[in-house]
């Protein structure tokens, strides 16, 4: 029954109702029926206070005040119905359905009831002296008052419909934004748990590669044991620095940090071979600028599929990085051999990896596909040169 309002929309109209009470009661001590009137001032002052708070008993106490004011056979209107106005809107802009129809009667048929009154009981004349041959003109006289009581009654519950979709729509707008804000941020936090993804599962499979190629070339070449911990050292470094920057982003929405770009894949590649991971690159056709969505997204394909082939794949044959440029698009092929030939028609690496490169290449407009050919694991993506070539 009761609203819920905020502290300071309380006292607002609270002081409203407290200043006209005391306009009303100042000005009613000097006319006929001054008791009558003060209580009738009380009554809608009180109904006016808590419109908003309790739409529902404000407009029940207005019509408390309208029965008791014909009761009471006081002349109409008088200043304090004004009161009535704002109520009506009230209860078609902060009631509930029901009440809302509830107040369109309420101004229908309080339009009827003040014309009927007005016309022949107002000022306490006795309808039943009323002469026959002012019959029709008093009439005629009740037809306008009622279509005049109507549109003031009636445009009051219509401003007050108006103000509440007013009010909806800011709302819904405001909804929208915070719903697309959220969204914003959950694809930002996605990038980001990508990006997390690749950094992670490449340091560590180059770092869990050099200590076993260290621990198992101990004894032949302790040189490469002093290698091998100098690369663990440095790809360690780089991934921490890495996940603090995106740890940073995860705190920090707003800035931009660095993204690896094409020229990175040159120091990918070697820090792979120093893994132990056979590559070649080889580039077919002439290259093309890409933007730096594109950039990113390559390089992390790249780096997913390559350190998928030192994690899973046989080391001792060589994968294949083929960059073929076309006109429109960026043809990336990588591929591996696979380290248990006879289970190679069942290989399908599963997992966030595959996954976060389909993603990747789709987001920029892109295809992707994997899968085993001839024994090798293929991974290939196709990468627009950039958005607008995919709009048009």
């Amino acid at each position: 029954m009761f609203r819920a309002l905020r502290r300071y929309r309380v006292i607002v109209d609270l002081s409203i109702a407290g200043g006209f009470l005391l306009v009303q009661v100042a000005s009613q001590f000097s006319v006929r029926n001054g008791l009558a009137s003060v209580m009738l001032v009380v009554i809608f002052s009180g109904a006016l206070a808590v419109r908003r708070l309790s739409p529902a008993l404000a407009l029940g106490g207005a019509w408390l005040g309208a029965i008791l004011q014909m009761a009471f056979t006081l002349e109409a209107p008088q200043p304090f119905d004004l009161a009535v106005l704002a109520i009506l809107f009230a209860a078609a802009s902060y009631g509930g359905s029901v009440l809302r129809w509830i107040g369109l009667a309420s101004a229908i048929l309080g339009s009827i009831i003040a014309t009927f009154y007005l016309v022949f009981f107002n000022g306490g004349r006795n309808p039943l002296g009323v002469n026959l041959s002012s019959l029709p003109s008093m009439l005629w006289s009740g037809v306008l008052l009622f279509f005049g009581c109507l549109a003031t009654l009636g445009l009051s519950w219509t401003l007050g419909l108006l103000a509440r979709a007013v009010r909806r729509s800011r709302q819904s707008r405001e909804a929208q934004v915070v719903a697309e804000r959220d969204v914003i941020v959950e694809q930002e936090r996605n990038r980001i748990a990508r990006d997390m993804h690749d950094v992670v599962a490449h340091s560590l499979a180059v770092v869990i590669a050099q200590a076993d190629g260290a621990r198992y070339a101990r004894q032949a070449d302790p040189n490469a044991v002093d290698a091998a911990l100098a690369t663990i050292s440095t790809t360690a470094r780089e991934a921490l620095g890495d996940v603090r920057i995106l740890l940073g982003q995860l705190r920090h929405t707003q800035g931009e940090t660095p993204q690896p770009m094409l020229v990175d894949l040159d120091a990918l590649v070697d820090q792979l071979r120093s893994s132990g991971l056979v590559v070649s690159r080889e580039t077919v056709g002439e290259d093309r600028p890409l933007g730096t969505a594109q950039q990113l997204a390559v390089y992390r394909i790249t780096q997913e599929a390559l350190t998928n082939a030192l994690r899973h794949g046989d080391t001792e044959q060589e994968a294949r990085l083929i960059f073929a440029w076309k006109n429109d698009a960026l043809r990336l092929v990588i591929s591996s051999a696979i380290s248990d030939p006879l289970g190679a028609e069942e290989a399908n690496p599963g997992g966030h990896g595959l996954a976060g490169m389909r993603e990747r290449a789709v987001l920029v407009g892109g295809s992707f596909s994997a899968g085993v050919d001839d024994g090798r694991w293929i991974v290939t993506a196709t990468i627009p040169l950039s958005l607008e070539a995919v709009a048009v």
